[in-house]
């Protein structure tokens, strides 16, 4: 990957990763330029596919901008904040990310769910 950037600089995803949370979300979006968008697609998969095989992962589904912006958005949960960490530097997950388009940026960061009375369940 060419370059990973924090989605909030002030607090970006590898003081995130110190923390210890539990379930939490993973909110990836990428941005790439349109002809890299098979080269994307492929890494990505070879990637979700490695992350399904760790302990404390949940679920995850990639969703694409609408229309003509090569923006995806990736969701995934995992138990924790700390089956996350393992499986993110894990040596053989971080050799994957050479993978990617040199296009490719990004945006990573963990969240928790927020309960709001009458509306949604934390």
């Amino acid at each position: 990957m060419s370059l990973m950037r924090p989605l909030d600089p002030a607090f970006p995803l590898e003081h995130q990763l110190g923390l210890d949370a539990a379930p939490v979300v993973l909110v990836n979006v990428f941005t790439l330029d349109n002809a890299d968008e098979q080269t994307f697609l492929q890494a990505w998969q070879d990637d979700a596919d490695f992350m399904k095989r760790q302990s404390g992962f949940i679920s995850t589904q990639l969703h694409r901008a609408i229309g003509e912006s090569p923006t995806y958005l990736n969701y995934a949960v995992w138990e924790s904040t700390a089956d996350f960490r393992t499986a993110f530097t894990h040596p053989e997950f971080i050799a994957k990310l050479s993978a990617y388009p040199s296009s490719a940026v990004a945006m990573p960061h963990l969240f928790q769910k927020v309960g709001v009375p009458g509306i949604c369940v934390a």
